[in-house]
């Protein structure tokens, strides 16, 4: 009888997914991850989930950072993990720290809690000459109007750590500031960071034409992923974001400015690994202004003009980089983007009309709506959400704005008034 041969099993590695409950991101990660032979545990506060993957995962509570490092390295004496991820703003840090602790590739927890905050990083980037809105913070707990009066207009005014244009609202005089900010200190509410909650960030509002750029660091090096040039243009006073287009029409000049500034921004905040999502804004010098820098992913269907760029979902990306897994790069030469469905008026939904002849557009590739008939739409700046996403491949950007447009054009959302009953709580 012939010896056995044993064949050496091959070991998975072990991924930490650090998010909330409820975020959207989880889905496609876990979709990457098995696409890459990774096996994944979540940490979130979902333990009531009805998702297996959640409610079997590890629980934490994010309002309880040092007690939820404690409970990640416990789970990582029984089985190590091979990385660590943060999928939202609110987890980044405690992925940070948690990979430190582990002695894992990492962001300093310190530069992931910069990012996440607008005033804190303004203050960084412009001691380290990165171009930001001149900016001060307006203390709740002090006299307001004084403070209003003395802001230069217009201006914008914003909370200090929410995403997706939430509560941010473009003021042109006192009049308007006074109203603005009797509208974001009702979205405060909700935070539960005492230190979010206590100020609203106003900043000089710089006119021109807005980008979103989403790239990976590697050991500090800035590598570009995507540009989405945003056609519309984004004055206010309200700056719900709607097309993003791929490849971006800018000049290379531009476009150089552009990474240049993300990568300084990088530096300057101490970021050196992972997903890095910015927004930025181009004066008529060609000058590029940061609005934002994120050391996460974009998010929703965005992403998926990622795919377009690279060959390769943005989320297998990312997990890849992390966990020096190798995965090849195909250049897509066509042109593609997405439409963010706005919510055009407050109100319940009754239907959405023409989704089959926006369907039916050359170029559009997919049309998802979001919500059911009888939702409660929430425009910005209060609501945080869309109608759903069109999206389209075609033969170049500007076929692909087209296509976006005249679909767009198809849709009718029909609304009826939401009427609230007298002493109920909002």
């Amino acid at each position: 009888m012939g010896a056995v041969l044993f064949l050496p099993m091959k070991i998975s590695p072990r991924l930490l997914i650090i998010a909330p409950h409820s975020s959207y991101r989880i889905a496609p990660y876990l979709q990457a991850a098995e696409s890459l032979g990774v096996d994944v545990t979540i940490a979130s506060a979902g333990e009531h989930s009805l998702i297996s993957v959640i409610n079997k995962g590890l629980h934490i509570n994010f309002a309880e950072p040092e007690q939820a490092l404690a409970g990640i390295i416990k789970a990582a004496e029984k089985t190590p993990f091979a990385g660590i991820l943060g999928t939202d703003d609110m987890s980044v840090a405690l992925a940070a720290n948690a990979a430190k602790a582990l002695g894992l590739t990492h962001n300093p927890p310190e530069a992931a809690l910069l990012a996440r905050r607008k005033d804190t990083a303004r203050t960084c980037l412009q001691k380290n000459n990165v171009l930001v809105p001149a900016h001060r913070r307006i203390e709740l707990a002090e006299p307001i109007t004084s403070q209003l009066a003395a802001l230069e207009y217009p201006c914008v005014l914003k909370p200090l750590a929410m995403s997706g244009s939430r509560g941010v609202i473009r003021v042109d005089d006192l009049e308007s500031a006074q109203h603005a900010i009797a509208r974001i200190i009702t979205i405060l509410r909700e935070v539960e960071e005492p230190e979010e909650a206590a100020a609203v960030l106003a900043e000089t509002f710089i006119a021109g034409y807005e980008v979103a750029y989403e790239g990976l660091l590697s050991n500090g090096e800035l590598n570009t992923l995507a540009l989405f040039d945003k056609p519309d243009p984004l004055n206010g006073p309200y700056f719900e974001e709607s097309y993003y287009i791929s490849p971006s029409r800018l000049s290379d000049d531009v476009q150089k400015e552009i990474t240049d500034t993300v990568a300084a921004a990088c530096q300057a905040y101490g970021l050196r690994q992972g997903p890095v999502h910015a927004e930025l804004r181009i004066d008529a010098n060609n000058k590029a202004w940061v609005m934002e820098i994120a050391a996460r992913t974009i998010g929703g269907e965005c992403a998926r003009l990622v795919e377009l760029a690279t060959g390769q979902k943005l989320e297998k990306l990312v997990l890849a980089d992390l966990l020096n897994l190798p995965l090849p790069s195909i250049k897509f030469k066509g042109g593609a983007g997405v439409l963010m469905i706005p919510i055009p008026r407050a109100g319940i939904l009754r239907r959405i009309e023409g989704i089959t002849a926006a369907r039916s557009v050359k170029g559009i590739e997919e049309v998802v709506i979001s919500v059911r008939d009888g939702h409660e739409l929430v425009p910005l700046p209060e609501g945080s959400s869309y109608l759903g996403f069109i999206y389209a491949i075609t033969n170049s950007a500007a076929e692909a704005e087209s296509a976006l447009r005249e679909a767009h054009r198809h849709l009718n959302i029909v609304t009826a008034p939401l009427f609230k009953i007298a002493g109920a709580p909002s």
